[in-house]
């Protein structure tokens, strides 16, 4: 497990995309994504897009229960707090935690935003990004009551309040932050509770990537 990590900025003034686990996740979008932009899938996303450039999870039970994803070959990261339960995962790169608020711009940790969604923002602005399009990104439970792509977690649950509750207002110092620094967010998940960022679908928001 790599401590201290500083993230390069190994993809300068790129598109990149921010895979979450809302219900609204499909591999049919995320297809399109395929050599066109860079991703980041977060947690289980990564089983859409195997292919992915970086799996990020900030939960360190998520990575024992998945053995830290031997199958995904692209760059995996983490933040500090998980460091001491993932000794056996050296490939796990691993990034401060830096506080709640903002847009963090030392390239060596993270703002939390207290979930794992705004943490893939912040990280693709370390890697480069000028233009993050985010899928995924409900923010709330479907009408199905799912609050996932796959449905919910087994062993932790996510109650449907969280969102409003302890996710979603962290948003609009983080959509602030980004548009001060000229980054262009684009929110693609339909019917979302995330309004701080403008909103287009998948396809329309690919073809203004220069």
């Amino acid at each position: 497990m790599v401590g201290g990590w500083v993230v390069p900025r190994l993809w300068p003034d790129a598109t990149v995309a921010c895979l979450g686990g809302g219900p609204s996740l499909t591999r049919t979008d995320v297809d399109r994504l395929r050599g066109r932009v860079r991703v980041i899938a977060v947690n289980d996303a990564w089983r859409l897009a195997p292919w992915a450039d970086v799996l990020y999870g900030c939960d360190w039970r998520w990575w024992l229960k998945h053995g830290g994803v031997p199958g995904f070959k692209g760059i995996k990261v983490s933040l500090s707090n998980s460091r001491g339960h993932l000794d056996d995962f050296p490939e796990i790169r691993l990034l401060e935690n830096t506080g709640v608020e903002g847009l963090e711009v030392r390239r060596g940790g993270l703002r939390t935003g207290r979930n794992g969604g705004y943490q893939a923002i912040n990280l693709a602005v370390h890697l480069g990004a000028r233009r993050i399009l985010l899928l995924g990104y409900d923010m709330k439970a479907g009408d199905d009551g799912r609050t996932h792509w796959f449905g919910d977690h087994a062993d932790w649950p996510t109650r449907p309040n969280i969102f409003a509750t302890a996710m979603l207002p962290h948003f609009a110092g983080l959509a602030a932050a980004l548009r001060g620094a000229g980054i262009e967010t684009i929110n693609c998940a339909p019917e979302t509770a995330l309004t701080v960022f403008p909103t287009l679908d998948v396809e329309t928001a690919l073809g203004q990537c220069l």
